[in-house]
């Protein structure tokens, strides 16, 4: 069993281009944008990751024949962490769509000294007995609402692979996964990691609150 990190930005494609679009500050100002870009690159995601999944022979009746195609063998339970990774879990159920979902609400609680911890509010799932687990968050920062949410999600039973699609991450984030879940079969999907993290848990570059950005700032 092994973590592996994949990091689709060091590919040359529309990727980057849309990647480049989420980070700027000036096409930042156009909300419905800035979710649909977040889309294009889950759609994305979804079809790298989709060279790894099983497929099965099958056939299938045209209008003039039948023709030999090989197919998902079964779809994954895509689950995303509320309310940042909507437009990202759109993207990948654009795709995998007829997957089952599920979602996880865990937020960061602030303490009088400014210090946070994960909270887990709300959680929805199917079983993940011997299923495949795509989960998505557009940023991993510490690492510690994507740990906080497997672990929940992994009380619904256990995957025969978990993939988890961050679009920017952490140095920091992508060693807390790698050390949490060693034991597990996970890959990491990256657009790009960042090296630096601020005293507030910020990624830098970064590209900003994800979920302000897609859906309109939020009361602390």
């Amino acid at each position: 069993m092994s973590t592996t990190v994949r990091e689709i930005g060091k590919s040359n494609s529309l990727f980057n281009q849309f990647l480049f679009e989420l980070r700027d500050r000036e096409i930042q100002c156009d909300s419905m944008r800035f979710r649909r870009n977040m889309e294009r690159v889950g759609e994305i995601f979804a079809y790298e990751l989709s060279k790894e999944l099983e497929y099965v022979d099958k056939e299938v009746v045209t209008s003039l024949g039948i023709a030999p195609m090989r197919v998902l063998a079964e779809q994954p339970v895509i689950a995303t962490i509320l309310r940042a990774g909507l437009p990202l879990h759109q993207g990948l159920l654009n795709y995998f769509d007829s997957a089952d979902s599920a979602f996880v609400s865990a937020y960061r609680k602030y303490r009088k000294n400014k210090n946070f911890v994960i909270k887990m509010d709300y959680i929805s799932s199917a079983s993940l007995l011997n299923k495949v687990l795509i989960i998505s968050d557009p940023m991993l920062a510490t690492g510690g609402s994507m740990t906080t949410s497997i672990k929940a999600l992994l009380e619904n039973g256990k995957p025969k692979h978990i993939h988890v699609v961050s679009l920017v991450a952490s140095e920091e984030g992508i060693h807390v996964i790698k050390k949490n879940f060693s034991l597990n079969n996970l890959t990491l999907w990256v657009g790009a990691i960042d090296n630096e993290l601020t005293a507030k848990a910020y990624i830098v570059p970064g590209l900003g609150d994800a979920g302000d950005l897609a859906f309109g700032s939020k009361l602390d």
